[in-house]
């Protein structure tokens, strides 16, 4: 995938899973079905637009910088879809050739000398016929295999076996420092330890997986140049807003492994030419059960 439909994928998990949804409950509050929802969740097939605005007011957020994402991540889909649907064109076929004249057969002979020997001409045109034949049924082939691949996956059909249901986290403690959450799996129903505003309007938030036993963070709403640090105690790690795909979508940190009671700090610095100071919150990862308010009677 390209680096926008990764981020595009990314952040459709993380809604998800902000939703609280079964696969099965967004097919049923959406016009898509399960194995729909499951190939745009992993990435396999390019979402429709509706798909995508459907998901953000499910987990009621704005849908105006993930449909942002969603154009950059369609249109280079788009286009290398176009060129894969294109057949090459078949080579050019073999051109007529005159029928060998009499004049061939030696003058003078008879039948006591036997038919004259065939030349190899004909023979090469055949050969080169059957190599243009096989070359079109390759393409056709080709061009039917990617049609195939291309079509929607009915409700009923049994499962490729190249898509294994979603497995658990990856990595637990010190196996997760320095690992991706989203690729590590550990960034479904994460604790939300803190959520801040800055002064330029951006956003961070502080995340705690208590089954992968480690924190991270993210930023959004942010411009090119903006940084994020995030520490508890240990090395720090960093992310930055590097292009317009980058400033339309969640960035994240990489994971440090936490325990209940570490504190893990944040801190952004907005992109240089804003002139903006480094804004830094504190948030202490809290004991399993804990962490979330019991609801009101």
């Amino acid at each position: 995938m390209t680096p926008a439909r990764t981020r595009l994928t990314t952040a459709l998990r993380e809604l998800r899973a902000r939703t609280g949804l079964s696969l099965a409950g967004l097919a049923e509050r959406t016009a898509y079905s399960k194995s729909s929802w499951e190939r745009y969740l992993n990435g396999r097939t390019m979402p429709p637009r509706q798909a995508v605005q459907d998901l953000c007011r499910l987990a009621r957020e704005p849908d105006g910088r993930l449909l942002a994402l969603w154009e950059i991540a369609e249109s280079e889909w788009s286009g290398r879809a176009g060129e894969a649907a294109t057949p090459a064109p078949a080579p050019p076929g073999p051109r007529p050739r005159p029928r060998p004249r009499e004049a061939t057969r030696p003058t003078g002979a008879g039948r006591s000398t036997g038919s004259p020997r065939p030349t190899r001409r004909p023979t090469r045109g055949r050969g080169r016929l059957v190599a243009v034949l096989v070359s079109v049924c390759a393409v056709t082939v080709g061009g039917l295999t990617s049609a195939l691949l291309l079509l929607p996956h009915r409700e009923g059909e049994p499962r490729s076996s190249s898509s294994p249901p979603v497995a658990g986290p990856r990595c637990r403690g010190t196996g997760c420092e320095g690992q991706d959450p989203m690729h590590m799996l550990c960034g479904a129903g994460p604790e939300i330890l803190t959520t801040h505003r800055t002064t330029s309007g951006a956003r961070l938030e502080v995340r705690y997986s208590e089954r992968c036993g480690a924190s991270w963070a993210r930023m959004w709403g942010t411009r090119v140049g903006d940084r994020l640090e995030m520490t508890a105690g240990g090395p720090t790690r960093r992310a930055e807003i590097e292009d317009d795909v980058d400033a339309e979508s969640y960035v994240y940190t990489v994971m440090t492994a936490t325990r209940p009671g570490d504190v893990v700090r944040a801190c952004f610095r907005p992109a240089a030419s804003d002139g903006g100071e480094r804004e830094c919150v504190d948030a202490r990862v809290r004991p399993s059960g804990t962490s979330r308010p019991p609801s009101p009677q």
